[in-house]
């Protein structure tokens, strides 16, 4: 295991304790003067450890004592967080004289850690670990995957737009930022593209930034390689205004290759000035940087896609078959297998295709290799460039992301992973940090955006938001992550029978089978499971159980002894009903329970089967007046209420006024003959609310909707309304998704000029007298997607939809 990686894992699990240490003895203000004392004193040797692991994880060449050294680190962390659990559960559950003999016996637990600790530390100086003098700008540069004598498959598309782009008349300077994850082929397309354009440019320079330590270094090879006379003393100012007054009113390309910081990036823009068709384009994996630095038109983005299939099997079939690059019959198999776990990337492709060029063309030689891709990527194995190609993303990422992303070795391989499920999985493990004026939730999605822009994770289909639905990592990206999760005990994987290997240290165990999934207590992906397990209530430091999608019918009332837990997942399960003593789980976050009801195997999307709304629904009021329980109402961000009664509808939006954070809402009526009375709402409607599915009879529509700005998809089911919505509707500015199903029982709907400026898709379906549909001009500016169904009257096509210049279907 590289040794900046392993004191990458190490320095993370300290930093990430750091936090957990202030929050722990900031919550827990009656701790005993000598466990305050000895948490303090924990805090000071873990932050004077923290730097040495920073400036470890900088060493060439650390040595197999380092590496020891660091992991010893990595294990007392790990013991410190189990003393801290167990601290707080025990401060929670027992008597005043048990738990003053639990404080004397973890007193001493926490003594004889910090004596570990402190020779930890004492050996700093027999394995030599110094600080290191900073330069002005991390260098990280990744090992040599040389673009430049790969062929380039499968680009033409891309060249070709980027190349009319860079020849495009246009009078000022354009910037072109190539994004895509490592080994994605930026390089290999821009120098393409450079090669094909530089000669029609005055002035041309490539450079791998990556490669140079400070700005100063960078601006001084710009003004060699464009020929201008420097002073030897000259500083960033100087060669800033010499470069400009170089360049003003001639035309030049400048390639930027690897970039890794965006002051880089700003330096060298400041250089540059606005000149008359110029081109600057810049490689990088961190689209966060890229994203950052978009104002105006005059900077583009262009991502990097996958190889399609074919051009992949071309790509590989050519380096594999140097010969000829045609793949005899009987490796097909095992060839289509091989590019499935490339999945597209360039560089796994080419290097593992120059591998096998090497291996005797055999079957089962090449099943072999197939076989032991995992090994072959680790630090002595055949394919180790790829890893250290991939691991200097890892590497670029700040403590807090790295758990985050190594925490995707729990899921199986293209395993799609929802992603608010990963969200709250990161904040039951402790990996989001709070923030004021913020929820965990907010923090957590924004460190998955991250990722995502640092192209470390990928996105899936994406929702009506523009948020992915679910996420995953590329094959051999989990391939490294896996080594990483191993070498560092943070989690171990089994990927069929019986666990083995499993010591007392073991931190968290993924078995990832065919017909059964666990991961961290998550029992979620379809198991035969008809009993609650009686275990699970021993889990005493439980914060994430997920049943979804077993037969379970019912919930003991022992849940209760679960204080920790945060989110209790029950979807797709036979529990029709929750024990109230789920309402003592005081940190509980999420609560999941509702199942799709399924018509000859086809799951409707609207046909929901959860809890029944209690007959006496204004104890939701009384309730709500208790100090725990109105706190719990506040952090609310999910409530759905199905058969609900008319003489019930005033006390529901009562309880819903005490929501403020509510961000997505559901009601049901008890059928299709009882209306929705929910006009009380418009004393307090939800502000954040972005999610509104009302099923049920209208008798007029709730005036409180139109001034709910966040709003970003509504579903109307059998609302039956005489009056036209439209009106109500179409001025709300972030609307994206617009469904009227059985909602409208007049004959015509007219869309304004100028209205819905953000609605994507528009479902309307079963409006039985609807005859007439009309467009403006201007109308649905950005409207993609229009569905229409079940309007038996309706025999012309919506008049003005060929105004609709963004519709796809």
């Amino acid at each position: 295991m590289d040794p900046e990686i392993v004191g990458g894992i190490a320095g993370s699990a300290v930093s990430y304790l750091l936090l957990k240490l202030d929050a722990f003895a900031t919550r827990e203000w009656n701790l005993q003067e000598n466990i305050n004392r000895a948490l303090q004193d924990l805090g000071i040797e873990l932050r004077s450890i923290e730097a040495l692991l920073r400036d470890a994880a900088s060493k060439k060449d650390p040595g197999h004592q380092l590496t020891d050294w660091i992991q010893n680190v990595r294990d007392q962390a790990y013991a410190i967080e189990d003393v801290l659990d167990l601290f707080r559960f025990h401060q929670d559950q027992e008597t005043a004289w048990r738990r003053l003999k639990r404080r004397h016996s973890i007193n001493h637990l926490i003594k004889d850690i910090k004596g570990s600790l402190q020779r930890i530390h004492k050996t700093r100086e027999r394995y030599s670990i110094m600080t290191f003098n900073n330069t002005d700008l991390p260098v990280r540069v990744a090992p040599p995957f040389n673009g430049n004598n790969v062929d380039p498959v499968g680009i033409e598309e891309p060249t070709e737009k980027l190349t009319s782009w860079a020849l495009e008349e246009k009078q000022r300077a354009e910037v072109m930022f190539v994004v895509g994850m490592a080994g994605s082929g930026k390089t290999t397309l821009v120098r393409s593209v450079y090669e094909s354009v530089k000669q029609r440019f005055k002035f041309h320079v490539w450079i791998t930034v990556s490669k140079y330590k400070t700005k100063l270094d960078i601006l001084t090879l710009l003004a060699e390689e464009f020929g201008c006379p420097i002073t030897q003393r000259a500083d960033v100012v100087a060669l800033t205004g010499k470069l400009r007054e170089l360049l003003l009113n001639n035309r030049y390309v400048v390639v930027l290759d690897d970039l890794w910081v965006k002051e880089v990036w700003e330096s060298v823009r400041l250089a540059l000035p606005d000149g008359k068709n110029s081109r600057i384009i810049i490689t990088t994996r961190r689209g966060d940087i890229a994203n950052s630095c978009i104002f105006g038109d005059s900077i583009d983005i262009h991502k990097i896609q996958p190889l399609s299939p074919e051009w992949a099997a071309h790509l590989f079939h050519q380096k594999a078959f140097s010969a000829n690059g045609t793949c005899p019959p009987d490796l097909e198999e095992v060839s289509e297998s091989i590019l499935q776990k490339c999945d597209g990337l360039p560089l796994g492709i080419i290097e593992i295709g120059r591998l096998l060029s090497n291996k005797s063309p055999t079957k089962n030689e090449w099943k072999t290799v197939h076989d032991s891709l995992e090994s072959e990527l680790r630090s002595n194995g055949e394919l180790s460039d790829i890893v250290k190609v991939l691991s200097a993303s890892y590497k670029d990422l700040p403590y807090h992301l790295k758990y985050c992303f190594l925490y995707m070795s729990i899921f199986p391989t293209n395993y799609p992973v929802k992603r608010r499920r990963l969200v709250r999985l990161w904040i039951a493990e402790g990996f989001v940090t709070e923030e004021i004026g913020r929820t965990l939730e907010e923090v957590g999605e924004e460190y998955l955006r991250e990722l995502i822009d640092r192209n470390l994770i990928k996105a899936n289909e994406l929702d009506f938001d523009g948020l992915p639905k679910s996420v995953g990592v590329h094959s051999l990206m989990l391939m490294m992550i896996l080594s990483i999760a191993h070498e560092e005990n943070f989690c171990t994987v089994c990927t069929g029978g019986a666990p083995r290997n499993l010591t007392p240290n073991t931190r968290r165990l993924s078995s990832q089978k065919q017909d059964f999934e666990v991961s961290d207590q998550d029992l979620s992906h379809g198991t035969h499971l008809e009993e609650f397990p009686s275990v699970i209530t021993d889990l005493l430091l439980l914060r994430y159980l997920s049943l979804r999608n077993t037969n379970i019918k019912s919930i003991p009332r022992s849940l209760s002894d679960l204080h920790f837990l945060e989110t209790l997942d029950l979807k797709q399960t036979l529990v029709t009903k929750v024990p109230k003593a789920v309402l003592q789980l005081e940190k509980l976050r999420h609560l999941l329970v509702y199942r799709y009801n399924s018509m000859e195997g086809i799951p409707p999307f609207d046909i929901v089967q959860g809890f029944m709304a209690s007959k006496e629904i204004k104890k939701t009021e009384s309730a709500a007046e208790n100090d725990t329980r109105a706190q719990q109402s506040h952090a609310v961000e999910e409530a759905g209420v199905v058969e609900l009664a008319k003489e019930d509808g005033a006390s529901l939006c009562h309880s819903i006024g005490k929501m403020p954070n509510l961000h997505s809402l559901s009601v049901a009526s008890l059928s299709m003959d009882v209306p929705l009375e929910l006009d009380a709402m418009t004393n307090n409607p939800p502000a954040l609310l972005q999610r509104l599915y009302l099923k049920g009879p209208l008798q007029k529509f709730p005036t409180w909707i139109s001034s709910q700005s966040d709003l970003m998809k509504i579903r109307l089911k059998w609302s039956s309304l005489a009056e036209n919505p439209i009106p109500a509707l179409q001025n709300l500015p972030h609307l994206v998704e617009l469904q009227l199903l059985g909602a409208y029982t007049r004959t015509q709907l007219e869309f304004k000029s100028g209205k819905f400026p953000r609605l994507k898709i528009l479902d309307l379906q079963q409006l039985e007298q609807l005859s007439s549909i009309v467009m403006e001009e201007g109308s649905l500016p950005c409207l993609q997607k229009m569905i229409i169904g079940q309007c038996s009257k309706l025999v012309d096509v919506p008049r003005g939809i060929d105004n609709l210049v963004h519709l796809q279907s």
